[in-house]
């Protein structure tokens, strides 16, 4: 099951194809669905997740809690809004095209992908645009 969450005034559109697509990068990593929830949130809500669970004191664009059972990926994936917005602005790109990566992203994490060292960010990176792209493939 996939639940998506608004702390803020934000909505996701489309979500019966964005749900379809998680689907298929779900399954495109050969992981069986679980629960995942993703929730929706602005700046603030997510600063004070990072500084009561990770200890850190910076603004980010997503936090991952995994709990994942073996294959079954289940997590809850807290999305700041206005960070997809600035990132977007930054790299160029339209919202809707950001605001995917990043829903990848969390994805990513929960099958076991990592990005703190430069290797690791790039594979992720790639990844990221392989998922992304199937969202344009026939659902």
């Amino acid at each position: 099951m996939i639940n998506f969450f608004s702390e803020n005034d934000f909505e996701l559109q489309d979500e019966n194809k964005i749900d379809s697509w998680i689907r298929n990068v779900i399954a495109s990593e050969e992981k069986d669905l679980g629960e995942i929830n993703y929730i929706f949130c602005d700046d603030d809500y997510l600063h004070k997740i990072n500084l009561k669970f990770l200890n850190h004191d910076t603004y980010t664009d997503i936090i991952s809690f995994d709990n994942t059972e073996g294959n079954e990926l289940n997590g809850d994936i807290f999305i700041s809004t206005d960070r997809v917005v600035e990132n977007a602005r930054e790299y160029k790109v339209e919202f809707n095209q950001e605001i995917k990566r990043v829903m990848a992203h969390g994805i990513l994490h929960l099958c076991g992908y990592r990005d703190k060292t430069e290797s690791e960010a790039a594979l992720m990176r790639q990844k990221e645009d392989e998922k992304i792209a199937l969202f344009h493939v026939e659902q």
